[in-house]
């Protein structure tokens, strides 16, 4: 017997999603499946899908299938946070991290998931608590980060409750290792393989002395304290401005292990994405070039 009965789709803002839509709905349709979609998405496309609530959609779908680019799959993901729903991530243009697949693969990639043939790959969230009590949760990154024409980031970084380093930057990154390839590595932080169970505080265009990053244990609590010197910062959850923060006010961050089931299938690893999207080159020596 397969499993996947219901599909759930997640579709980018923007881009044309109705061929992959269509190869979905059919092959769906082709063995008495179902597919579920959000009504704002759906209704954009001339499609069989069922329109439901957000909640609906991870409660009741098999697998959800991620439409778009990463920012695409990154919603996907929090939407079956906690959940054990695999999710499939396919690529509609550019090349990105996260999608496993592009949609001339869609149609192997589904029966080759319904028989049970393919791997999932854990993924870890980070949660922010703010001042208010609202918890934000993300998979790339929670970053807090200056306003122009505001004051500098003035933060310091508490570890398990211990005062470590100040920051004084442009921005303070909190960042999952699926997070290390995006904004965290702009401003010059490590490339983490998305399987370790860690992340990272790093800091962009740093005014300190010390401005390195530092890798955390899941395990551990990060707080970030706002300094009396700070301005007013943005905090961006995956690239989405979310609050606003003022000096004094504290961001609690902790990690949460295996929040997000990413479907993999074997056809690239996240070492050859990295290359390319990073271009990962050596150097003129090591390549023996005069």
């Amino acid at each position: 017997m397969g499993m996947v009965d219901t599909v759930g789709l997640i579709l980018h803002p923007q881009r044309d999603s109705k061929v992959a839509v269509e190869t979905i709905v059919g092959w769906a349709a082709g063995r008495g499946g179902q597919v579920l979609g959000l009504p704002e998405e759906i209704g954009r496309i001339d499609c069989s899908a069922v329109a439901v609530g957000p909640e609906v959609l991870a409660s009741k779908s098999d697998l959800l299938v991620s439409l778009g680019g990463d920012g695409t799959m990154l919603r996907c993901m929090r939407m079956a946070r906690g959940r054990t729903t695999p999710v499939l991530g396919v690529n509609l243009g550019r090349l990105g991290f996260l999608a496993e697949i592009d949609v001339d693969q869609l149609q192997g990639a589904l029966t080759s998931i319904d028989q049970h043939r393919y791997q999932v790959e854990p993924r870890m969230a980070v949660t922010a608590r703010l001042p208010d009590g609202r918890e934000l949760t993300a998979f790339n990154d929670i970053s807090v980060v200056r306003i122009p024409g505001d004051g500098l980031a003035a933060i310091e970084v508490l570890v398990e409750g211990c005062p470590f380093v100040r920051y004084t930057a442009d921005a303070v990154i909190v960042a999952t290792s699926t997070g290390s390839t995006a904004y965290s590595f702009s401003a010059g932080g490590p490339i983490v393989s998305p399987t370790v169970e860690g992340y990272l505080v790093v800091p962009a265009a740093a005014h300190s002395s010390f401005n390195r990053a530092i890798m955390l244990s899941a395990s551990e609590a990060v707080t970030l304290s706002l300094l009396p010197t700070c301005g007013e910062l943005a905090v961006e959850v995956d690239g989405i401005v979310e609050a606003r923060l003022t000096s004094g006010d504290r961001l609690e961050v902790t990690a949460s292990r295996a929040a997000a089931q990413v479907v993999r299938l074997g056809e690239t690893t996240f070492y050859e994405r990295a290359r390319r999207k990073l271009r990962v080159s050596g150097s003129a020596e090591a390549d023996g070039m005069p």
